[in-house]
């Protein structure tokens, strides 16, 4: 495909970028053995050629004497070229019919390698831009606690060496992740990817991705066009008697639509398409071209805890606007707050993230906002506290610098790791011994990780209350600051608790990993509810 700006080669039948030319450069792409590119095709075929556009389709079919050598897909890629403009288009087809097998589908991406020598300074956003190391820099480092993560030690660029490079330090969450790529100083040349939608992403808006490391267009007719699609649109408030006696505007609330399902399954969804806006400072939202079908309108508040969806199936036409009108979210509530740790806002980033080690620093990273991102900081816990875990005094510590990013192992050497207990210390007055408080927990992460929740007695056998194991989100290890998002509410009995001093035991009982561990969000006492 060739307009006179940019050539891009791909071998047929099976579709396999093979060169792209550009800005006087042969191949902005490095060499790569056909035999290692995924998916390809079997056939070819022109969908669209004429002054303004081609389109080429490369595809794969399925049947069932197939079954065992291949994966049960139908497969479709394309690629499209305009007149005039400066790139290519690619996306991608795949089908499951009914009847087939069963399939696991962990990933499904597009990927470019380019030529080292010539692209060397990547671009994921205004904040987070560099000069990067070489592959072989890479090679010749020392690996660290997992292979992704690499010391430069003596690498091309000497103004590298001493630091981390690790492809997750570079991840974006996917309401994020609209352009990355990497620049070319001679010939001045860029090479960006750019996403103008998030509905076919799995997971949602907050899922964390793989970036870049080491005018209107016209699609085909398989992609809904403008015209096609609908528009959902309204207004969302919130009721909480305890914050405001008024209705308040759910002010930057994130709504959007997704397959039906409970609150909050947005998250774990991953067959449909998701479409996500950003309310304004009142409340109003727009979601705006939305594929024909059936959903649920889901959302969450900057600030307000708990999930909100709206039970009511929105379907979909094209072309149509649904006005949803005003929407109320009646966040989790029972009684009056006592205390509370953190911001509620699905994030962990509020609490202590410490520096790390001098000798494992990424420079991108210092005295940025995410800061987080630098590699090893799950070994400051053991630093910061050898010997006893992290206790929190409601009314005299500051979560800002006693909360420690991550509830984490503690390393006690030859490669060990134990479980470590948080200690909560509250005071409380006038208990009311035969009503039920209610503690609330958020969690922003957890990885292979159990909570246990004791109350005043750090010794019993049982748990007051405990998650069980969950999660598999890994961010600890991979520089994120939330994952997938816990919620969950403990009933306390006013005889549990005392007039007076009381302690909350938090136990993240799973040793054995340093990985293994949880991020908390948002931590509530709340008290019995008032009678008025």
């Amino acid at each position: 495909m060739d307009n006179g700006i940019v050539k891009v080669t791909l071998s047929t039948p099976k579709g396999l970028l093979t060169g792209i030319q550009y800005n006087g450069i042969e191949n902005l792409l490095a060499y790569n053995k056909e035999s290692n590119r995924g998916l390809d095709g079997t056939s070819f075929r022109v969908i669209k050629e004429d002054e303004n556009q081609i389109e080429l389709s490369f595809t794969k079919t399925w049947n069932s004497s197939l079954s065992g050598s291949q994966i049960p897909l139908n497969i479709d890629k394309r690629f499209i070229m305009l007149h005039g403009q400066p790139g290519f288009y690619s996306y991608a087809i795949l089908e499951r019919l009914e009847g087939w097998p069963d399939l696991n589908l962990d990933q499904g991406r597009i990927s470019f390698k380019l030529q080292q020598k010539l692209f060397d300074y990547m671009a994921i956003s205004d904040e987070r831009q560099r000069v990067m190391p070489t592959e072989r820099d890479r090679v010749t480092g020392k690996v660290l606690d997992y292979r992704e993560a690499v010391l430069l030690t003596n690498p091309a660029n000497p103004k590298l060496k001493g630091e981390v490079d690790d492809k997750y330090q570079y991840s974006s969450n996917n309401k994020d992740n609209r352009v990355h790529g990497w620049i070319c100083s001679d010939p001045a040349t860029g090479f960006w990817v750019i996403t103008p939608s998030d509905e076919f992403r799995v997971g949602g808006l907050l899922k964390q991705e793989l970036t870049s490391h080491v005018g209107p267009n016209q699609l085909s007719e398989d992609y809904p066009h403008a015209d096609r699609r609908g528009v959902v649109s309204g207004r969302l408030l919130i009721r909480d008697k305890y914050i405001n006696k008024e209705l308040k505007a759910a002010s930057s609330a994130y709504v959007g639509l997704a397959a039906p399902g409970d609150a909050g399954s947005w998250q774990t969804e991953n067959k449909d398409y998701q479409f996500w806006t950003q309310a304004n400072a009142d409340g109003y939202f727009l979601i705006k071209g939305v594929r024909a079908g059936n959903y649920n309108l889901y959302a969450w508040v900057p600030g307000i805890l708990g999930d909100y969806k709206y039970d009511t199936y929105v379907d979909v036409t094209p072309g149509h606007e649904i006005k949803l009108g005003t929407r109320v979210y009646d966040p989790p509530r029972i009684g009056p707050t006592l205390w509370e740790i953190g911001i509620p806002d699905r994030t962990a980033a509020e609490f202590y993230v410490p520096d790390p080690k001098p000798t494992l620093t990424n420079r991108l990273y210092v005295n940025h906002k995410e800061k987080y991102r630098q590699y090893g900081l799950w070994k400051r816990y053991t630093d910061l506290y050898p010997d006893q875990d992290l206790v929190y005094t409601v009314g005299v510590s500051k979560y800002q610098t006693d909360w420690f990013f991550a509830h984490v192992t503690r390393n006690i050497g030859n490669k060990t790791y134990e479980s470590t207990t948080w200690k909560i210390l509250f005071d409380i007055q006038n208990v009311k011994r035969a009503r039920t408080y209610t503690l609330r927990l958020a969690l922003a992460s957890a990885n292979a990780a159990e909570l246990q929740v004791r109350i005043n007695n750090p010794h019993g056998v049982r748990p007051h209350f405990t998650t069980g194991l969950i999660g598999r989100d890994n961010a600890i290890a991979r520089h994120g600051i939330h994952g997938f998002y816990w919620f969950y509410s403990v009933g306390v009995p006013g005889f549990r608790l005392r007039n007076g001093r009381n302690t909350i035991y938090l136990r993240q009982s799973r040793g054995s990993n340093p990985f293994r561990g949880i991020m908390y969000d948002y931590i509530r006492l709340e008290g019995p509810p008032n009678t008025n």
